[in-house]
């Protein structure tokens, strides 16, 4: 189903649809400040089963979470004072910061080495939606054959069990900057729509 949601004023009403249906497991795509997104409720384990089937993912590979602001990340992230520092400059914006887990992180998306990667898009969908639902939304990015789908319509249809898909229109071609802070240095991990300049 394609609901259409205004990108900067999200109609709360369409906002209460998405989060009914991430509550009853459901997976939806939606628009973030890089590529469309697909996601579901961090807390159900079949919901994140059914994510990773979806993507043809290995279980070993981790999903970022999306958080609503960055006073919800410390639930999910150990956040030293240096990390933090970087992690405010940086955030709300095109960045995924993998940093140590809590033990608030559910086994089922732990990775071997126990950290997370941590999101807090630009993007006023996608934030609310999280904020409203309570917790993080497990994402991953919405492509084909490694490619990023941007229009809305060809998600939708390449991506036929999703529960819904939250159009805000054209997407972003290049995805989000990954940033590895988790041993107490910076690593760039993949060069995405977030500059790296000042990072380093």
């Amino acid at each position: 189903m394609l609901l259409d949601i205004h990108p900067d004023h999200p109609e709360p009403r369409k906002i209460q649809r998405a989060i009914e249906v991430l509550e009853r497991g459901g997976l939806i795509a939606y628009p973030t400040d890089t590529v469309y997104g697909l996601g579901c409720d961090l807390m159900n384990k079949s919901a994140v089963e059914r994510l990773y089937q979806l993507k043809g993912m290995d279980r070993k590979k981790s999903l970022a979470f999306i958080c609503h602001d960055l006073g919800d990340i410390a639930k999910y992230a150990v956040v030293d004072n240096w990390a933090y520092r970087i992690v405010r400059r940086f955030l709300p914006g095109p960045y995924c910061f993998i940093l140590p887990a809590t033990r608030e992180v559910p086994k089922m998306v732990l990775s071997k080495q126990k950290t997370v990667g941590i999101r807090v898009p630009n993007h006023a969908v996608v934030t609310t939606l999280a904020r409203e639902l309570g917790r993080p939304i497990i994402s991953t990015t919405a492509a084909a054959d490694g490619e990023p789908l941007i229009d809305p319509t060809e998600l939708r249809d390449h991506f036929r069990v999703l529960d819904l898909v939250l159009d805000a229109g054209v997407g972003g071609q290049v995805p989000t900057t990954v940033v590895d802070l988790s041993q107490g240095h910076v690593e760039i991990i993949r060069e995405g729509a977030g500059p790296v300049d000042d990072l380093e």
